[in-house]
């Protein structure tokens, strides 16, 4: 049997997490003009959620009491103001969210 610290978890992007990502990178390619923040911020993305796959349960649950509850935690990307808001099932890490770090996602599940 795997040690908790050895599980790799397999990592699903939700459809609403993958709508998020595709506002975000249409905001840098359309609105800022820059097609490399995009590639920059999509390769971060991908960088976390291998990440994902090997750390997930190391790091805490929300601060947020109804989060918390529902099982949420947070990982930030490395090289830009962006987080995934995922929670560990089993064996897999599900992504239901991609958010700014301005952001209110707090309110954002319902």
């Amino acid at each position: 049997m795997k040690s908790a610290s050895s599980l790799e978890y397999k990592v699903i992007i939700t459809n609403g997490a993958k709508t998020q990502l595709a506002q975000i990178l249409r905001y840098l390619r359309q609105d800022l003009k820059s097609e490399q923040a995009a590639r920059s911020v999509k390769a971060d993305m991908e960088d976390t959620k291998i990440r994902l796959s090997h750390m997930a349960g190391s790091f805490k649950l929300c601060d947020n009491p109804r989060l918390n509850a529902l099982g949420y935690r947070i990982i930030h990307l490395k090289r830009h103001q962006y987080f995934m808001l995922y929670k560990i099932v089993s064996d897999m890490v599900r992504v239901d969210g991609i958010y700014h770090d301005l952001q209110d996602y707090e309110n954002s599940l319902k």
